[in-house]
């Protein structure tokens, strides 16, 4: 059998070398070498890949496309983010801020689906007893679920093996390590070697794993990037930790669409699903207030209305403040522009500050003339009717563009009771939803006209 040397390779050149070196010897850059594994010349016979099958050829006709089966997680919102349910053999990592709830939902997960499916719990961060009283504390049911306290990635996959479990638990892969390589826990070598063992593991056996992946201050994932393309499905954790919503998000997913959003509310007893999230959004302030309108964004594959904000106010510094919270904030310096251009209203010497409420990250373009209303009102100190609805991508000419799914977009807002929309003309219907009138413009100097009839 032949044995795999351990050898340090330049993240920079990719050249190896038989010892670490605080230089690398080809390139000339410096703190770049990393442990890694190089496999002898013969690998031993019947080893898998990553994908767990051996290599062969096939025609595309006679690949079987029959549709993949999958499994509930018993929670509405996992299930919707994942696609549809869990996949036989897919593996997903979740990353979040420390505190954000990680560990609290994939607990719950667990301990419902070991009530139909035999499920392993494996935690390098906690002992059995802490991960018990979670339990205890959150009134889940305990009495099938599994816990196992390892951070050696052969242990663990030994006991897989032996316990066979339908779903699987990791928290987290910054803990594992393999006795391969000499490496620390956590390192760039031990984080991508032990994912590899893991997702090999999970395309042999059909078992379906959650990685726990810590992040960095700027939000990312944590260990080297090949991480993210070799799972399955990567989730995120958003939210504020002092605050009570939660937001999953889906930003790869090989088994259905990515940027699918599931909305949770923390509480005392664990993470609750909020099957209508526009009504948690939508908690605003009996009468009107300036600066202060209500869109509708698309999420995945559904509606969902937020509120937009604005603080206008005259800037005391040679550069005046442009921030935003959950709108990008080249757009925002961008649409200023496009307002003073083809509107005749300058923000030159004025902060503008603009918010997204309940901590929504809105992506799409769609926000442009919402958010233009938000900074008109303010800025006027006129307030809009709070049954006015605003969605609408705004060009450098003036013009106003339709976005994707307006009309699913409208029929949210009518349920909710909004009663006027100023829309693209190409999302206007040909028949409005009851109770809603639908003004449609094409030009921003229509749009000011008609915020304020």
């Amino acid at each position: 059998m032949a044995k795999a040397k351990r050898m340090y390779g330049c993240t920079e050149c990719g050249s190896t070398f038989p010892k670490w070196a605080g230089q690398c010897g080809d390139c000339g850059a410096w703190n770049t070498l990393v442990e890694t594994l190089i496999e002898g010349a013969a690998p031993p016979s019947g080893r898998a890949g990553w994908a767990g099958d051996q290599a062969n050829i096939k025609t595309l006709a006679e690949v079987s496309v029959e549709e993949v089966p999958r499994f509930s997680t018993a929670s509405g919102e996992l299930d919707r983010v994942l696609g549809g349910g869990l996949v036989d053999g897919s593996v997903v990592l979740m990353g979040g801020d420390p505190g954000i709830g990680k560990s609290t939902i994939l607990l719950q997960t667990l301990c419902a689906i070991a009530q139909r499916f035999p499920a392993l719990y494996v935690t390098g961060e906690e002992s059995q007893q802490q991960v018990a009283m979670r339990a205890r504390r959150l009134d889940l049911p305990q009495d099938k679920l599994k816990v196992m306290t390892e951070t050696c990635i052969e242990s663990i996959i030994a006991t897989a093996r032996l316990e066979k479990p339908k779903v699987m638990v990791i928290d987290s892969i910054q803990t594992i390590f393999t006795e391969q390589l000499q490496s620390a826990p956590g390192g760039v070598a031990q984080v991508r070697e032990s994912a590899a063992l893991l997702v090999r593991y999970a395309k042999q056996s059909g078992t379906a794993i959650f990685l726990v992946g810590h992040v960095t201050k700027e939000g990312a994932l944590a260990g080297p990037r090949v991480l993210e393309h070799m799972v399955d499905t990567v989730l995120y954790f958003e939210g504020e930790s002092d605050g009570r919503l939660r937001l999953l998000r889906a930003v790869k997913n090989r088994f259905g669409a990515v940027n699918e959003l599931g909305v949770f509310g923390m509480t005392d007893k664990g993470l609750k699903e909020v099957t209508n999230p526009s009504a948690i959004f939508l908690t605003r302030a009996q009468e009107a207030v300036p600066g202060s309108v209500v869109m509708a964004t698309w999420e995945g594959t559904r509606p969902m209305l937020v509120e937009v904000q604005a603080l206008v106010d005259t800037s005391h510094l040679a550069n005046p403040r442009r921030v935003t919270l959950g709108l990008d904030q080249n757009r925002l310096a961008m649409l200023l522009a496009v307002l003073h251009r083809h509107g005749s209203i300058p923000t030159y010497d004025q902060d503008v500050f603009i918010n997204v409420v309940g901590g929504v990250k809105v992506l799409e373009t769609a926000a442009d003339l919402a958010l233009m209303a938000a900074v008109i009102s303010s800025l006027r100190n006129r307030p809009l009717d709070t049954d006015l609805l605003v969605f609408g991508e705004v060009g450098l000419s003036g013009e106003i563009r339709p976005v994707p799914s307006g009309q699913e977009r409208l029929k949210e807002a009518a349920k909710h009771g909004f009663k006027r929309a100023i829309v693209p003309k190409g999302n206007a219907p040909k028949e409005a939803p009851a109770g809603l009138q639908i003004i449609a413009v094409t030009r921003l100097e229509q749009a000011l006209d008609a915020l304020f009839e």
